[in-house]
């Protein structure tokens, strides 16, 4: 035991040590010191359709657009003629930065102990120096939603930009909404579920109770707060509070169809705003989502056929259906090493129907929306954010996508990632 116990305290030291190795060593972008033009590109303005010209940006914010443009005298001028420039992709429903190994337990911080736990911020968390985000950022997303885990009241994600030395440089807006995963519906057959239906259904049940206090609770300590008799700040529900006010939303991830439905009873009930989270169902209740404005944060592109009588397609062909029926969506790649196909989960609903226009839409302004920050991202416009990307091609295509450059905040940032490095390496041998 003695002898066991040694190899398990030295392996356990070998892991730690190793721990370091995961920062990645890309410097991130130095703040813009002279104005930048981007000469004769293809601005792909979200907002505005395709322009053919020159954009111009200083001090990290888009200054002119278009075919004729005053160029300051000391500005630094980039060819990039037969490329498309794009506001850069912003990542939903990620856990970039607080999940690198999830077989090394001391690089998982993705949620807390215990099924209610809103006082969770998930950016005081966010690991800068992440290994993925370079990886990342190589297929044009600048921003991401850092979301918490949890399996009923999680806590409040933010949204941070990808090129930072740390949390506090990268936070673009905290708390930004407060995220519920939404209680099982139906009976599981699984060979490994050992409860009976009748103790399925109490468990959901009880869940959904425990949803209904934790809010009750949390709207008693709002209208308290309102009427000044709190006597001792609890950081439970002081992270509710913004549900109450309008300044937070709620967003709620379900699936099923049945999750969906309750939830947005839930949301009534509460007087609350609902955000739909995952979706994978939202098709089959997209008229009633659009005309209750209700987006949905589509988190399936890619997903199987969830019942025997779908067809093979139902989830590539789900953001055509959406936008179909007017519900206003992103399309999100949830995770943190597949979040860097994003672009191409776009792509590939354009492949079965969605206007390829609403698809880079899905992934640029959709998701500013979504997070409170359209006025500062996710389309080319004047007094904007210069986040953006240049692409030799299409962004959303595989086979034509090319980031050449990225800027985030004006700020130049390096394209490079420890997977080019290794293939740099390799290539000498």
């Amino acid at each position: 035991m003695k002898y066991s116990l040694s190899l398990l305290s030295a392996a356990l030291l070998a892991a730690s040590a190793a721990l370091p190795a995961h920062a990645n060593n890309i410097v991130p972008g130095s703040a813009q010191e002279r104005p930048i033009v981007l000469q004769g590109g293809t601005l792909m303005t979200v907002s505005h359709g395709q322009v053919e010209g020159d954009l111009l940006f200083e001090d990290g914010r888009i200054t002119a657009i278009g075919a004729q443009i005053e160029r300051p005298d000391n500005a630094q001028v980039i060819d990039i003629t037969g490329h498309h420039v794009y506001p850069g992709l912003i990542a939903l429903d990620t856990t970039l930065g607080i999940l690198e190994i999830s077989a090394v337990r001391a690089t998982v911080d993705t949620n807390e102990v215990g099924l209610v736990t809103p006082e969770v911020s998930t950016h005081t968390a966010y690991n800068a120096d992440s290994q993925i985000i370079p990886t990342i950022r190589y297929n044009g997303i600048t921003h991401a939603q850092v979301v918490p885990q949890g399996n009923l009241v999680r806590g409040s994600s933010s949204l941070l930009n990808l090129d930072a030395w740390n949390h506090s440089d990268a936070l673009t807006r905290a708390d930004v909404a407060m995220h519920v995963t939404w209680p099982a519906v139906g009976l599981s057959r699984s060979p490994w579920e050992r409860r009976s239906a009748e103790e399925q259904r109490r468990a959901q049940q009880e869940m959904r109770d425990a949803l209904t206090q934790t809010f009750t609770t949390a709207r008693a300590y709002h209208t308290a707060k309102q009427a000044g008799s709190v006597s001792r700040e609890d950081v439970r529900w002081e992270a509710m509070l913004g549900l109450f006010d309008g300044t937070k939303a709620l967003h709620v991830h379900a699936d099923d169809r049945r999750q969906i439905s309750q939830a947005l009873e839930f949301a009534d009930e509460q007087g609350v705003d609902v955000v739909i989270v995952g979706g994978r169902d939202a098709w089959m209740l997209a008229d009633e989502l659009a005309a209750r404005d209700v987006a949905v944060v589509f988190g399936d592109a890619y997903g199987l056929p969830a019942r025997v009588d779908e067809a093979y397609d139902t989830a590539f062909a789900t953001p055509a259906k959406l936008a179909a029926a007017g519900v206003d969506f992103a399309i999100a790649y949830p995770g943190n090493w597949d979040t860097r196909n994003l672009a191409f989960a776009a792509g590939h609903a354009v492949a079965f129907g969605l206007d390829h226009a609403t698809a880079l839409y899905s992934v640029t302004l959709g998701p500013a929306k979504i997070m409170g920050v359209e006025q500062d991202l996710g389309s080319l416009e004047v007094g904007k954010s210069a986040s953006l990307v240049v692409s030799r091609g299409d962004i959303l295509d595989p086979l034509t996508h090319s980031v050449e450059y990225m800027f985030i905040d004006g700020r130049l940032v390096e394209m490079d990632n420890k997977q080019r490095q290794l293939w740099h390496k390799y290539q000498q041998r």
